[in-house]
């Protein structure tokens, strides 16, 4: 891990009970290269890549009750969260809070990992974590990496996520003055937020009526994909390929 001199938007993560079971689809079927993890407490994670760098990170509960376990008990296997990697945890921070955030979980005391976090209830439907890393230090755990699968095939584009807000003014209150996102109208009407660096980005539907949270996981791919109609049977999200 190395600091970062601006705002990235780094990786998004998945929920399930064993991450075990989404190899056979995040490796099999979609390419994705193991490329880290590890235990982190009360749950264990690790992360695929894909063509040009996108990121999804498969998150698992281990040991007794926890916000893990409450989220798959409430909700089942879904998007759980988004990483934004930050130059400064203090200044993320200040920033949400002068925009109308509460800050939630925020923990300075690893160097290697300042994290802090907007809850769904304020942040439009999905956990948004600030991270702020630094050089590994002596005595860090060791990487795991995720299940892969043998033989599998080259890995697909992974565009981002297709999420949905109710008002153009609380998306660019999030995503472009708190995280500094830059703002583009997309071919459907959407706003489509990216970041300088970045591999994946946010395409955001503005809908007064409906629910805010994430729609689908978006991808690209110049093989043809199996993909579940609905929400994947093990993951929860739903995975659409996109022309682009």
């Amino acid at each position: 891990m190395s600091r970062v001199d601006r705002i990235l938007f780094d990786h998004f993560a998945i929920a399930v009970s064993r991450m075990a079971d989404a190899a056979s689809f995040l490796s099999g079927e979609l390419g994705g290269v193991p490329d880290a993890g590890q235990p982190s407490g009360a749950f264990t994670w690790g992360t695929y890549r894909f063509e040009g760098g996108g990121s999804i990170e498969v998150m698992e509960p281990v040991g007794p009750s926890d916000f893990l376990h409450r989220f798959l008990s409430e909700r089942g296997a879904g998007i759980h969260h988004v990483t934004f990697k930050v130059p400064s945890l203090a200044e993320a921070c200040a920033r949400a809070e002068s925009a109308g955030y509460g800050i939630v979980g925020r923990d300075d005391s690893d160097p290697e990992w300042k994290e802090a976090f907007l809850h769904p209830k304020q942040a439009l439907g999905i956990v948004v974590q600030f991270a702020e890393s630094g050089p590994p230090h002596a005595g860090s755990p060791s990487m795991a990496l995720p299940p892969g699968v043998p033989g599998a095939p080259p890995p697909v584009k992974v565009l981002g996520l297709r999420m949905r807000c109710q008002s153009v003014k609380r998306a660019m209150t999030q995503w472009k003055t708190v995280l500094q996102g830059t703002a583009a109208k997309g071919p459907r009407g959407e706003l489509v937020f990216s970041w300088s660096g970045s591999p994946m980005r946010l395409a955001v539907e503005i809908d007064p009526v409906q629910t805010e949270g994430p729609i689908a996981v978006e991808l690209a791919s110049r093989r043809r994909l199996s993909l579940p109609a609905g929400p994947h049977p093990v993951l929860g999200a739903v995975f659409r390929k996109e022309e682009v």
